[in-house]
């Protein structure tokens, strides 16, 4: 993308910012005003300055709907002949939104970038044609969310290993053959960032950040894994508050970078983490987190819960253990000046995993049953989950809704 100045008089005053990218093309008038720099500042660190504030246009419109009702679609069915049979349930029910994989969990992006690009190695074609992807959304008016993975990257970390946790000489892995990089560099933050602009320029309205966190149960391993704690390794604090500090200046740097593209910031986080302080070991605290978004989405999966809330087996209550996170959540946001819009993505898959009397099997009345608790709480924004994007047919995704 290309982009041209042009300042007015000797006091130089800032008078155009002009950009263009292909298939869009977008020109802000901005006020005549002395030139400014700006300052961010992180964790009490001033970064350097930065240019004033521009506006990019996608040159795509999108209405925001009443409330966010949206679906989770994979590359692979945004691309393959999936993508039909979602739209229309979309389009025929009083869904309206859906979150589909840019990053994916590996740590690929779902489209061919340009061979020029500094991604273009880590791009898969499971998009094949990202921009009619657009044109269906947005002549369906169906409000496009993308999801980015961020610190779990098993493809960075393989490629840069310094980027990531080192166990003795090679990348740690977790049990599942995943690799994390490493909250705390800001090389991170910018690799993931840039990607996330990249889907605004295609249209998208809303970038929203998952595995912004530390592996699980980092606090066991901290001491013995080998990375680099960039700027925040002379922090006068224990590597708790290190890593809480990490996680929460990703975010606002993120939001702060991402405000000329005009999107809103989401950001995926354990449910459990709005009934503590902060999650020690995975550096997430909900409430400083929360400070930085437009939108918390907290995964409340019923099967994801043990014995919370006084609920023996959650999987069983989908109702009640949705009711009973809803009112700790409101709690916590209330505690907030400006309190983000809570958005929890809910479950629509049955968790067989548990094993015999821990599960049931989800269909229409569990995903209702989970929806109403929401509505019930004052919360009328959601996202429902499923890996395999099956999702059960005719549910009422207003049931309880006044």
């Amino acid at each position: 993308m290309g982009w041209k100045k042009r300042f007015a008089t000797a006091g130089i005053t800032a008078a155009l910012f002009c950009f263009t990218s292909v298939g869009a093309a977008a020109e802000t008038q901005l006020d005549a005003k002395p030139l400014k720099l700006r300052q961010l500042t992180v964790s009490g660190k001033v970064l350097p300055e930065v240019m004033p504030r521009f506006v990019y246009d996608s040159g795509r419109v999108f209405e925001y709907p009443d409330a966010v009702r949206g679906i989770y679609v994979t590359g692979l069915s945004a691309g393959g002949g999936n993508f039909a049979k979602l739209v229309d349930m979309v389009d025929s029910t009083d869904l309206n939104a859906m979150v589909i994989d840019i990053k994916e969990d590996r740590g690929d992006i779902t489209y061919k970038m340009p061979k020029d690009s500094p991604y273009a190695d880590i791009s898969k074609e499971y998009i094949k044609d990202p921009d009619k992807m657009m044109d269906t959304l947005e002549e369906k008016q169906i409000y496009p969310i993308a999801r980015i993975v961020v610190f779990k990257d098993s493809t960075l970390a393989k490629a840069k290993p310094e980027l990531s946790f080192k166990d003795g000489k090679k990348v740690w892995e977790n049990g599942r053959g995943e690799s994390f990089v490493n909250p705390f560099l800001k090389e991170v933050w910018d690799y993931n960032i840039d990607i996330a602009i990249e889907a605004a320029k295609l249209g998208f309205q809303e970038i929203q950040f998952d595995y912004v966190r530390f592996p699980e149960g980092f606090e066991n391993r901290d001491e013995s894994l080998t990375y680099d704690m960039g700027d925040y390794s002379g922090k006068d604090e224990d590597n708790v508050q290190k890593r809480v500090h990490a996680v929460t200046d990703f975010v606002a740097y993120a939001k702060e970078r991402l405000q000329p593209y005009n999107v809103k910031v989401s950001v995926d986080i354990f449910g459990y983490t709005a009934t503590l302080p902060e999650a020690p070991g995975i550096g997430q605290n909900f409430q400083k987190i929360s400070e930085n978004v437009d939108v918390i989405s907290s995964m409340i999966y019923p099967s994801h819960w043990t014995s919370y809330f006084g609920i023996a087996k959650p999987d069983l209550e989908p109702y009640k253990l949705v009711k009973e996170y809803a009112k700790v959540e409101k709690a916590k946001l209330g505690e907030l000046d400006n309190p983000p819009i809570s958005r929890p993505w809910l479950q629509d898959f049955t968790a067989s995993y548990l094993g015999p009397g821990n599960y049931q099997v989800y269909g229409k009345k569990q995903v209702e049953d989970q929806i109403k608790a929401l509505y019930d709480e004052g919360i009328n924004e959601f996202l429902l989950w499923n890996a395999g994007n099956t999702y059960t047919e005719n549910v009422d995704y207003m049931n309880g809704k006044e």
